[in-house]
């Protein structure tokens, strides 16, 4: 058996070795760029991601604190749209019992006098009999008032 040329010693061997590691340099110093380039590529979009992301928040806060406002001034103002609705509804009611009340009273005056006109009609007419239920009615008032004593 020839192993000339085959072992690690011979010149063909060297210079595979040779390749084989400069081969294995070139791979490692192109991994090694390429792993560099990621890692600069990943801090920059980590860096933009992470300025975008405090530009977004800063914004939404913003829109939260408008929002605020928004929400405060529609409470102001439907908190006074409320208030002057329950005053004009209790001027309202106000004036529509004082009307009912005033035409009740009116209805009372003219009923009292439609009644007292009765009586006084009646007493013309029958005086012994308006004498009597007079007396009738005094009566029974004092029977009402000695039984509470």
């Amino acid at each position: 058996m020839n192993t000339v040329g085959t072992g690690k010693n011979s010149p063909a061997g060297a210079t595979a070795g040779q390749a084989f590691r400069s081969a294995a340099e070139n791979l490692r110093e192109t991994v090694g760029d390429a792993l560099d380039r990621g890692k600069s590529d990943l801090s920059a979009t980590a860096d933009e991601a992470r300025q975008t992301l405090s530009e977004d928040v800063a914004r939404l806060k913003d829109d939260l604190q408008q929002l605020q406002k928004t929400v405060a001034g529609f409470a102001s103002n439907a908190g006074g749209a409320a208030a002057s609705t329950v005053k004009d509804v209790g001027q309202a009611v106000v004036s529509q019992v004082g009307s009912v009340a005033s035409q009740a009273a009116a209805a009372a005056t003219d009923q009292a006098k439609t009644v007292t006109s009765e009586l006084e009609g009646m007493a013309r007419r029958n005086p012994l009999g308006t004498l009597a239920g007079t007396l009738l009615v005094g009566v029974i008032l004092g029977m009402i008032s000695r039984g509470r004593r």
